[in-house]
């Protein structure tokens, strides 16, 4: 007897596109025997079957349960249809269909499909740009939506025969691979060596080998932007690069060539390892235990470390004779990644032995992601490629809201329906080619994203740049104070929508009384905030010129507790500022409240301790202070310093008996534990306190002082007996976040709420 014919259309929205989902619907359709049809359209993708009924509740089971790797589904919607009788199964072509938006794929690394095929499909031995419907370029070559190869830097290349039938073929795991190639049909790579232009694969591959190991420096262009290679094991390689970048000592970033490598370098937990190993493959920072080049990370216990993530990564490693390379941006100082082969000829062509280059567009910039773990949880720091662009799902409507975030480690962010599509990183805005990407990449966003904004909402700090390009946008304007930002961006990530108990540590950020924030504790939630406690307000002598020069925080602490007796202290640190020309200078602005503006930044307590303990005077990166003293941290120690209680929290008796330990010689690592102890129970302390007068057990940890994994461990799990603490893991902890926070809380404000 024939079973009667029953038909749903389904809606399914999320990551869905650009990952093999339509061919996973055609196979998994096939498999339940079901006709109609499957199509992207910028809702998500739409699919209708019919057929056996118990068939196709299977069919919406699998569909849930099983997806393709890369793919994040957060709605499958469904009704009851009457059935159109269709003959088969079909894929429809893409279609647009309202203003809504899909979500887009972030870029995804080389699959081990694609890497077998690669050494055995005649039409693709060694070819360094295959790809599949579940790896390849995403992000990097769309222009607009849906995801479909003319919509992408592929267009120019036009499928060979033999492509063509892959793209067709249901069969295929390349069926509506939109990058797909051959070495028939494909980009190539080509080397720009003295002058000279090499194209042939196995030549360019045998050329840069022999540069690499005679220390030579390449540029080579990647999957979001151009990095700096050299062998990360030749000392020599690596400071030439350092001059090459004007990079005095920020750590590099290395890619390894496998997991056996990264362990034979590095201490890795299992959580790491997949973290390392996804197909996101961010850079993870992990625990050095033998050294490559001391140059790499200078005074760091960490480093750094990838994975291959390009197919023509693994053919390079297969040609070099060292198993680690140094990758870092391919830029000099703060300019944004190179993108632009010409550009790359014109900025690389003279400082490097070899510019390597391929003719596919890049045509949205992405830096490599960054992230460490943290009690296994995963927490980025720098947002990036194999991140961008998946939006944080909010349970109310953000459409249209604009919000452009702080200045440093800049993120902006776009509200589209009840999604935040956070950017790339861009960078520091200071920088004019920067600030020149920042207003590019928004443009792009939106013309992507079809969203053009009705609202805009920045930071409180007039003189930030992102400040000034929201008020010349003359749309309705609303300032958020920037820890409160911080906060609601953790908020925004755990859907949390009630008051909390908000603990924001970081560098700087204008407060509402006009003096510069960072060592906050609040009562908070997306509508408002109330500041419970702060850190003692601190002279900042030379206003932002301190955050460069640590040593200054260490004289503005010892002055305010023990005035000009600090200077006939028997330790490091008083012997070496005695020789700054600029110290009385220092101690008459002090007095004078000149150019010293207060400040309540964790941060520069951080460089004030690095100061003194003689660890770091000079900062020649962002946080280079905070991170030394971390890195030498003697994690047997269980002492701290004493804690002192009030509004505002004083640091004296800590800062003292920091100075008395240096006196009687007690090991730095020792002081750092002990300093480190003390935060943690300073925060403790104070979260109980706002628990018995808020009545509230949630807590937030955020800020870029918590990038700090002793504090953000220890603080969590002495936290975690008796609170609900959330700290942010997807999004970054730092001012990448800031964004997030400021659309969140805009969002509320404007009375956008729709019920989840």
């Amino acid at each position: 007897m024939h079973l009667l014919n029953h038909a749903r259309q389904i809606t399914i929205q999320g990551l869905v596109q650009g990952v093999g989902f339509r061919p996973f619907v055609y196979r998994l359709a096939k498999k339940f025997r079901l006709k109609g049809w499957v199509s992207n359209t910028n809702e998500g993708v739409s699919v209708w079957v019919e057929g056996n009924e118990g068939h196709i509740v299977k069919f919406i089971d699998e569909l849930r349960e099983s997806p393709p790797i890369a793919s994040s589904i957060y709605s499958i919607a469904h009704e009851n249809c009457s059935p159109k009788s269709f003959s088969n199964f079909s894929i429809r072509e893409s279609q647009t269909t309202s203003n809504h938006i899909t979500q887009v794929s972030p870029d995804i690394a080389v699959c081990e499909d694609c890497l077998q095929d690669m050494k055995s499909q005649l039409h693709r031995l060694d070819y360094p740009f295959i790809n599949c419907t579940h790896c390849g370029p995403r992000f990097t070559i769309i222009r607009n939506l849906p995801y479909d190869r003319e919509s992408t830097t592929m267009e120019p290349f036009e499928m060979c025969d033999k492509c063509q039938d892959e793209y067709e073929s249901i069969s295929d795991r390349r069926f509506h691979a939109q990058p797909v190639a051959c070495t028939h049909c494909g980009p190539v790579y080509m080397l720009n060596y003295r002058g000279v232009q090499i194209s042939e694969l196995e030549e360019i591959l045998s050329q840069i080998s022999e540069l690499i190991e005679a220390g030579g420096i390449i540029a080579v262009k990647g999957l979001g932007g151009f990095h700096l290679m050299c062998d990360a094991t030749n000392e020599r390689a690596v400071n030439k690069l350092r001059l090459v970048k004007k990079r005095n000592g920020k750590p590099f970033a290395v890619m390894v060539k496998d997991v056996d490598t990264a362990a034979h370098y590095v201490e890795m937990s299992d959580a790491e390892q997949n973290l390392m190993s996804s197909w996101r493959r961010p850079i993870v920072l992990l625990k050095q235990k033998k050294p490559l080049a001391a140059s790499i990370n200078p005074g760091m216990s960490t480093i750094g470390l990838m994975l291959p993530h390009m197919p023509f990564h693994y053919l390079m490693f297969e040609n070099f004779h060292t198993n680690a390379v140094v990758m870092t941006s391919g830029n000099l100082s703060d300019e944004p990644i190179v993108i632009d082969n010409r550009e790359a000829l014109k900025v690389f062509g003279d400082i490097t032995d070899a510019v390597l280059t391929y003719n596919r567009e890049i045509h949205n910039r992405a830096d490599d992601s960054v992230a460490f773990m943290a009690n296994d949880e995963q927490r980025i720091i720098r947002r990036s490629k194999g991140y961008v662009p998946e939006p944080v799902r909010l349970s109310f409507n953000a459409e249209g809201i604009l919000a452009v975030g702080a200045e440093l480690s800049h993120c902006f962010a776009l509200g589209k329906d009840k999604q935040v599509l956070l950017s790339q990183h861009i960078g520091d805005l200071k920088d004019p080619k920067t600030f020149a990407f920042f207003e590019e990449s928004v443009s792009r966003f939106q013309r992507l994203f079809r969203m053009n904004p009705v609202n805009v909402v920045c930071d409180l700090h007039p003189d930030y740049l992102s400040t000034r390009y929201a008020k010349e946008l003359h749309l309705p304007l609303l300032q958020v104070q920037h820890h409160h930002a911080h906060i609601a961006a953790c908020m925004a990530e755990f859907h949390l929508d009630e008051p909390v108990i908000g603990v924001c540590w970081d560098g700087t950020g204008l407060g509402t009384d006009g003096h510069i924030w960072g060592g906050e504790f609040f009562y908070a939630d997306l509508n408002s905030f109330e500041r419970f406690s702060h850190l003692e307000y601190i002279p900042l002598p030379g206003s932002d010129k301190a955050a460069l020069e640590p040593w200054r925080m260490g004289v503005s602490y010892l002055y305010k507790i023990m005035g000009r007796d600090f200077l006939k202290l028997k330790i490091p640190f008083i012997h070496e500022i005695r020789k700054k020309p600029e110290l009385d200078l220092i101690l008459q602005a002090i007095d004078g409240e000149i150019n010293t503006p207060l400040t309540s930044a964790a941060g520069r307590l951080f460089d004030a301790v690095s100061a003194i303990t003689n660890t770091c005077y000079h900062n020649s990166f962002h946080a280079e202070a905070p991170m030394k003293l971390e890195s030498i941290i003697d994690e047997s120690v269980t002492e701290s310093y004493f804690c002192q209680d009030g509004k505002p929290i004083s640091l004296e008796v800590m800062i003292s008996e920091i100075v008395t330990d240096l006196q009687n010689e007690v090991a730095i690592p020792v002081i750092s534990a002990k300093f480190h102890n003390t935060l943690i129970s300073i925060i403790d302390t104070t979260v109980r306190k706002m628990k018995l007068k808020y009545k509230t057990n949630k807590v937030v940890l955020t800020g870029g002082v918590f990038q700090n994994r002793y504090l953000l461990e220890k603080t969590i799990n002495r936290l975690n007996k008796e609170f609900e603490v959330y700290s942010p893991q997807n999004i970054p902890a730092n001012d990448a976040g800031i964004a997030l926070g400021q659309l969140a809380i805009a969002a509320k404000k404007l009375n956008k709420t729709i019920s989840p």
